[in-house]
C-alpha cells in the first residue's frame, strides 16, 4: 500500500461498527460493501456518494456498454430501495441536488434514489463523470483502443500513462476529486454523484497509488464510496473515503505532487477557484 495512505481501521473503528451496524436488511441485489461502509461512517461531515449506477442491461463480451443501454427493472427497483434505505437509517438528510452522468440509467439511478428518499432534487448533469470526461480527451484515438484491448486493459494502460487520447491519472484524479469539492453539501448532508464503472476504478486506482488492478477491484453496480474532505483550502486538504468496509486517508497534496512529478503543469487542472500558485 502506498505510503501516503493512513488505514484508520483502529480499534475506535471497530467499535464503532459493533455498536452503529443497522439492523434492517439491506435491498436486495446490493453488493454487500455497502453496508460494512455505511458502518463506518462519521457524522455530520459533507458526505458525497460516489456510486456506480444501479443494474443495467447486459454489455458486450469486451465490457463495452452502449451508453443507450437502460437500467433493468431489478435495477430500478435497487436503486429506489437503496435511496429509502440510507434515507432511513443515516444520520444525513439526502435533500440535496444531486450530480450524475448524463447517460440515461446514471440520471434514472439518482431520480430513483432520490423518489426512494422521497425527495424530488435537481439532478445537474455533469461531463467529467462520463466519458470523454475524467479519463478520455479525444475519443476517436482512445474508443477502437477500448473496444479492441477491453475494459479491464484500457483501465489498466490509462494508470500506467500508456494511452494515447487519454489525460494522465492524476489529473484524472484531481479533476473528479475538484468536482466534488466544489459541491460539496452542508453538514450533515448526503450528495449523490452518479457514474460509470471506468471512472469510478481509475478514481480508485489513483486514490490508491496503484498502477494496475484486476477484476477483483472493479466496482459492481450501485456499489459506490463514501467521501469527504476537511474543512481546509483544496490543496491543504485530505479527502478521507470509505471503500469496501475500510476508512483511509489521501492527503490532496500528495496526488498533485505526483502529477508535477510527472511533467505536467498544475495549470492544466480543473481546480476550485480558490486554489492558488505561486
Amino acid at each position: 500500500m502506498s505510503k501516503y495512505f493512513h488505514n484508520t481501521l483502529s480499534k475506535l473503528s471497530a467499535e464503532r461498527r459493533a455498536s452503529h451496524t443497522p439492523s434492517a436488511p439491506a435491498p436486495s441485489h446490493l453488493p454487500d460493501s455497502m453496508i460494512s461502509s455505511v458502518s463506518l461512517l462519521p457524522e455530520d461531515k459533507r458526505l458525497i456518494l460516489f456510486t456506480r449506477h444501479s443494474l443495467r442491461e447486459r454489455s458486450d463480451g469486451n465490457g463495452f456498454a452502449s451508453y443507450q443501454l437502460p437500467l433493468t427493472p431489478k435495477g430500478r427497483v435497487l436503486a429506489k430501495s437503496w435511496g429509502r434505505w440510507l434515507a432511513g437509517h443515516l444520520p444525513y438528510s439526502l435533500d440535496v441536488d444531486s450530480i450524475s452522468s448524463p447517460i440515461g440509467r446514471c440520471i434514472d439511478t439518482a431520480q430513483l434514489m432520490q423518489a426512494g428518499a422521497g425527495l424530488q432534487r435537481d439532478i445537474m448533469h455533469q461531463s467529467l463523470l462520463v466519458e470523454p470526461g475524467s479519463l478520455v480527451t479525444d475519443p476517436e484515438i482512445a474508443n477502437p483502443v477500448f473496444k479492441e484491448i477491453g475494459v479491464l486493459n484500457f483501465i489498466n494502460r490509462f494508470l500506467q500513462g500508456n494511452l494515447a487520447g487519454t489525460k494522465n491519472a492524476y489529473q484524472g484524479g484531481l479533476d473528479i476529486l475538484s468536482l466534488f469539492y466544489q459541491h460539496q453539501p452542508q453538514p450533515g448532508h448526503l450528495m449523490l454523484a452518479v457514474s460509470h464503472d471506468t471512472l469510478l476504478s481509475a478514481f480508485l486506482a489513483v486514490m490508491f497509488d496503484v498502477v494496475k488492478i484486476d477484476w477483483n477491484d472493479w466496482p459492481k453496480m450501485m456499489e459506490g464510496v463514501f467521501l469527504w474532505f476537511d474543512d481546509k483550502p483544496f490543496e491543504q486538504a485530505s479527502a478521507h473515503f470509505v471503500w469496501r468496509g475500510e476508512v483511509y486517508i489521501r492527503p490532496i497534496v500528495t496526488l498533485l505532487e505526483g502529477y508535477r512529478a510527472a511533467g505536467f503543469h498544475p495549470n492544466t487542472l480543473l481546480l476550485p477557484p480558490e486554489v492558488k500558485w505561486d
